[in-house]
């Protein structure tokens, strides 16, 4: 059997590299914060040590069985992330992160220090940095709602509609309305950050506003 210093060395570093993806989802304000990222990593060293230790005792070949199955187990966890929104599959970064935890879990269990250490450094780099390029650079898309009001007897509707097609857009949901004196226009729209910024730019003068809110997080 592992030493007891050796058992708690793997379940603590595995558990802090958990805390640490969960503290940048948790800034991010994104399922999986700190204590389910620590939970999933320090629960699959866990049961990574079990694997070998339980098999040790009874005699058995396969000390990696129950370990085998941490991977079918973590499926069924980040299965239940992904979720369908507005025409839109969010969740996925979620369910993947879930899914790295538990393989940073199992290096960590398994004494594979170094491996759990820099499997956690290019993790936290894809979140952070990637994910700053994504924002930035208008390399990712969200599903973002728009509400544009007028109290002008212009067509606002048609304008709306030419804007949209310019930027190569499909919108969802689109509805024109009065209420009372003002035209409003709605619609869904799957847009980057600079196709964003485009429509509300171009939408923004006196007598028209321009709303907009994220449809999820």
């Amino acid at each position: 059997m592992l030493p007891l210093n050796q058992v708690l060395l793997r379940l603590t570093l595995a558990a802090l590299l958990g805390a640490a993806i969960g503290v940048e989802r948790d800034l991010r304000k994104r399922p999986a914060g700190v204590r389910t990222s620590l939970f999933v990593c320090m629960g699959a060293a866990l049961f990574t040590l079990l694997s070998g230790e339980i098999a040790r005792r009874l005699g058995d070949t396969g000390s990696t069985r129950i370990a085998s199955n941490i991977v079918q187990g973590i499926g069924f966890l980040g299965a239940g992330a992904i979720m369908r929104e507005s025409g839109s599959i969010v969740g996925m970064t979620t369910a993947a992160t879930i899914w790295i935890e538990a393989a940073i879990g199992m290096a960590a269990g398994a004494g594979l220090y170094t491996v759990a250490e820099f499997t956690t450094g290019l993790a936290l780099f894809a979140l952070v940095v990637l994910g700053w390029c994504e924002r930035n650079f208008g390399l990712r898309t969200r599903m973002m709602s728009f509400r544009i009001t007028t109290n002008q007897s212009e067509s606002l509707a048609g304008e709306v509609q030419r804007l949209l097609a310019e930027l190569k857009l499909s919108p969802q949901q689109f509805k024109v309305s009065i209420s009372g004196a003002l035209s409003v226009v709605e619609f869904e729209a799957d847009v980057s950050h600079r196709k964003q910024e485009s429509i509300v730019s171009q939408l923004h003068r006196e007598g028209l506003v321009c709303e907009m809110a994220p449809l999820h997080e």
